[in-house]
């Protein structure tokens, strides 16, 4: 009786000896080589792109008269892009001579966890973010006088009776430390949305491959 091609699959897995083992293997081999690579690729360009904006911010930011934005920015992004060099590196010990699954859950695992340390790092990125922004404008030069204290000027003259907690309105120390807390809450959520925005078919290939190999191996 013939055998289903599911069937032969299925025994490609189990049976070393089998005449079909080294194409079916070959071929998951290849796929999964080449979701990784495809990854590597990319977050390489990610690391690469967020190096060159950082620096062209640090410029643009002498500028238009925010460094202390620019510096705080760079030098923030500079650490995540340290972070995540070091953790692609760990890529490079994946051993390309195991099976396609075990390589692929080594990869999936290797993906855990540097989703996990950078959720975590979102936490406080987005917010050091925020208040370097906060900062450099308030310090900004606006014609002799810093930007910030020229804005709480103008309250006062239409808000003359508003609390100041060292010459800064207690509402807007309010407002930005709401925004603080919720950027830091949501912080990790930011990052996914923006993993799978960049990443998602990537790792939408990587999962149905997976799903392939383990109802075979089933």
């Amino acid at each position: 009786m013939e055998k289903s091609i599911e069937n032969i699959w299925k025994e490609g897995f189990l049976k070393s000896d089998a005449l079909v083992v080294p194409k079916i293997n070959n071929l998951y081999n290849q796929k999964s080589i080449h979701i990784i690579d495809k990854f590597k690729r990319m977050f390489k360009i990610n690391l690469i792109a967020i190096v060159a904006f950082s620096f062209i911010f640090l410029i643009a930011s002498f500028f238009v008269g925010i460094p202390i934005t620019g510096v705080i920015f760079f030098v923030t992004l500079s650490v995540l892009v340290f972070i995540n060099k070091n953790l692609l590196n760990g890529l490079d010990k994946i051993d390309k001579g195991v099976s396609s699954y075990q390589y692929l859950k080594t990869f999936n695992e290797w993906i855990n966890k540097q989703i996990a340390i950078n959720k975590k790092i979102s936490r406080f990125l987005y917010p050091i973010i925020f208040m370097s922004m906060i900062i450099g404008f308030w310090f900004k030069d606006a014609e002799g006088m810093p930007l910030g204290e020229r804005l709480v000027s103008e309250i006062l003259i239409g808000f003359p009776d508003i609390y100041l907690i060292n010459g800064i309105p207690l509402i807007g120390i309010a407002i930005v430390l709401l925004i603080l807390v919720l950027l830091a809450f949501f912080g990790g959520r930011i990052y996914k949305w923006d993993l799978n925005l960049v990443y998602g078919s990537v790792f939408k290939k990587l999962e149905e491959l997976m799903t392939d190999i383990e109802s075979l191996r089933s």
